[in-house]
């Protein structure tokens, strides 16, 4: 039942006083993110927010799939390149080169693949160059 304001207290400090009371009943407590500022206050407002978290958090993408691949081949390399040890950047080349050999088996949706698989070998010559072992 929705509490009606006294006469003669401000809209204000009635308010006041009704959030007040619910935070000492405990209203609040264990709501999450209480306490922390909500994200992204400090963007412009995008009516699409939410489609874009979800697929951010969902790991979904617009792109057609050998764009996608394509996305994922230059982040693996990246990552290989940052790679703290040799054995991890032959891991992650080999993954990413398994999903190239299975695209150019069977291709994807969208414009040509325009990758090869990476040379390892190569990679891992010029990882040792740059890391001094």
């Amino acid at each position: 039942m929705t509490e009606r304001k006294p006469p003669g207290i401000s809209f204000e400090s009635w308010t006041d006083k009704q959030i007040r009371e619910a935070a000492e009943r405990g209203a609040f407590d264990g709501l999450d993110g209480f306490g922390k500022p909500l994200p992204h206050l400090d963007r412009p407002y995008d009516e699409m927010w939410w489609i874009k978290e979800k697929m951010s958090r969902e790991h979904l993408s617009l792109l057609p799939a050998s764009l996608a691949l394509r996305k994922e081949a230059e982040d693996a390399l990246a990552a290989a390149e940052r790679a703290p040890s040799e054995a991890a950047l032959r891991r992650i080349l080999a993954e990413i080169n398994d999903r190239i050999r299975a695209a150019l088996a069977a291709p994807l949706d969208g414009p040509p693949l325009n990758l090869v698989p990476f040379d390892i070998d190569e990679r891992a010559a010029k990882w040792r160059e740059q890391h001094g072992s």
